[in-house]
């Protein structure tokens, strides 16, 4: 059984000054079939006037990361043309419909191709996740909180999550429609980032998700 991750708040993080020039991207994950969403696909569907996975993506690119790449499956023209403009490139998975984890794989190439030390993963479907709590993701793995890090609300492990490259051949590895739980949860270095952004538990499986969310 695996240990417990230690939640890890925020005025815990080490007095050491973060470690300058890593450099971390971000991974969205946008190719899924939204199978539990009916007809639709989810990722399309309009929330606050945009594209719930350009709100996402939106997210991504306004925090402290050196780059964001979009992999995109299932409808990848209309995904694409959603997150024109705000990623920093865009990555096709032509075998989305294994699973999440070759989207994982996917992106995990594509940022190592970049010369990532560094990989945030975040959710196409989770539009609500605030770009400073991806900075404080980053913030704490610059100050050596740990080397597989997922942000955590009210003590609930959520998204995204921020892999050291150390992990990347773990997730590229993974199989099945899993993304890096099991890296995660495996990791030496694991740790929940405590932060009060109930975004980063919020995702959209249903209509009623999405009319839920604020």
């Amino acid at each position: 059984m695996d240990e417990p991750i230690p939640l890890v708040r925020p005025a815990e993080f080490p007095d050491a000054a973060p470690e300058e020039g890593a450099s971390v991207w971000g991974v969205l994950l946008a190719a899924g079939t939204s199978s539990r969403y009916g007809d639709r696909n989810k990722l399309l569907e309009r929330f606050d006037g945009e594209p719930l996975v350009r709100r996402a993506a939106e997210s991504l690119a306004a925090a402290p990361l050196d780059g964001v790449v979009a992999v995109v499956g299932h409808q990848s023209s209309a995904v694409r043309d959603a997150v024109d403009g705000v990623v920093s490139d865009v990555c096709a998975n032509e075998e989305y419909e294994r699973g999440q984890s070759m989207s994982v794989r996917t992106g995990v190439e594509a940022v190592r191709d970049h010369g990532a030390d560094a990989v945030v993963v975040a959710l196409g479907d989770m539009p609500t996740v605030r770009p400073a709590t991806v900075g404080l993701l980053v913030d704490a793995y610059e100050r050596g909180v740990g080397t597989a890090l997922a942000a955590a609300y009210e003590g609930r492990r959520g998204n995204p999550v921020l892999f050291d490259a150390r992990h990347f051949d773990a997730l590229a590895a993974v199989d099945g429609d899993v993304g890096g739980r099991g890296v995660l949860l495996a990791s030496a270095g694991g740790a929940l980032v405590a932060t009060d952004d109930p975004g980063v538990v919020r995702d959209v499986d249903a209509p009623s998700d999405l009319d839920a969310l604020e």
